[in-house]
């Protein structure tokens, strides 16, 4: 019997009890910033849930260019989606440790190419441990996938588009980092960025979105208003941006819960914007006008 899923977003009930059908794909998308150890990668061979396979944002790619986590050509995409047994055909299932950190970037990355059949585990990794589910440090086997990208350019904005959106005022910015980083009162962690954020931006940090106890998402009400709080005109087109382009994911798949589909993500983010140069950037709060 073939496999659906219920929506963007299951339950780890949904997933306990479809755990082991043949059509599920399973990927543990966890990251972790530059230096913190153990890394993601340490943390999955240690314990995971059983047959999930680790995505790596950082190796799954654009490997020419010094940007960290780039998406990568959809060539090379096919490639690392057959390496880790997707098919077309496959229903996925993306999680996180914490909850809503990095899976939003994952299931943003299978969409772009293409890939709808996707959702994320709610609560994540975090929640599974706290209901006493089982996990593994067994790396599973599984065959090769056939997978074929097709590569969705609207879900994606480059610098170029982010300076002339400051002209056009066609898109709201949105930024999924923490209030003290966007607006310069804490330094940025990479180093040789400057401090501060896209001119006209708002600021919602992505942990927001999620109960800080379970790491549960929070109802669509709630979500909804967060957002509406943080300034954006929710019939208008949004930009998610973040440090380097990864809970910017949780932004937009926040958007995406409450029905807003004219999202994309500034894959470059602060990390590009931020460098010495000529992009222009604004320190305190948020405008209440925002690009408008």
């Amino acid at each position: 019997m073939s496999l659906s899923l219920p929506g963007p977003l299951v339950s780890t009930d949904w997933l306990a009890a479809h755990l082991d059908h043949p059509d599920l794909v399973i990927l543990d998308g966890s990251f972790k910033l530059p230096g913190v150890t153990p890394i993601a990668a340490d943390d999955f061979k240690a314990r995971h849930i059983e047959n999930a396979r680790f995505f790596d944002i950082d190796a799954i790619a654009d490997h020419d260019t010094e940007l960290p986590h780039m998406l990568p050509s959809a060539e090379a995409f096919e490639a690392h989606a057959a390496d880790l047994g997707l098919s077309n055909s496959s229903v996925v299932v993306v999680y996180d440790t914490p909850g809503l950190m990095s899976a939003g970037r994952v299931w943003w990355t299978l969409r772009t190419f293409g890939h709808d059949k996707v959702a994320v585990l709610d609560g994540g990794l975090r929640k599974w441990l706290a209901e006493g589910r089982p996990v593994t440090d067994a790396i599973p086997h599984f065959a090769k996938g056939s997978f074929r990208a097709t590569f969705n350019a609207t879900a994606v904005r480059s610098k170029a588009d982010v300076l002339a959106n400051l002209k056009s005022s066609a898109e709201q910015v949105i930024d999924a980092r923490s209030a003290a980083r966007f607006t310069a009162e804490e330094k940025e962690a990479r180093p040789g960025l400057r401090s501060g954020h896209i001119p006209g931006s708002f600021n919602l940090p992505f942990n927001a979105l999620t109960d800080p106890e379970t790491g549960e998402l929070r109802d669509t009400a709630t979500i909804r208003d967060a957002f509406e709080k943080a300034g954006l005109d929710l019939s208008a087109p949004v930009i998610a941006s973040c440090g380097s382009g990864v809970t910017a994911g949780a932004l937009a798949f926040g958007l995406h819960l409450i029905g807003k589909g004219d999202v994309a993500i500034y894959d470059g983010a602060w990390t590009e914007w931020g460098q010495p140069g000529d992009t222009p950037v604004d320190t305190g709060p948020a405008s209440r006008e925002g690009a408008k």
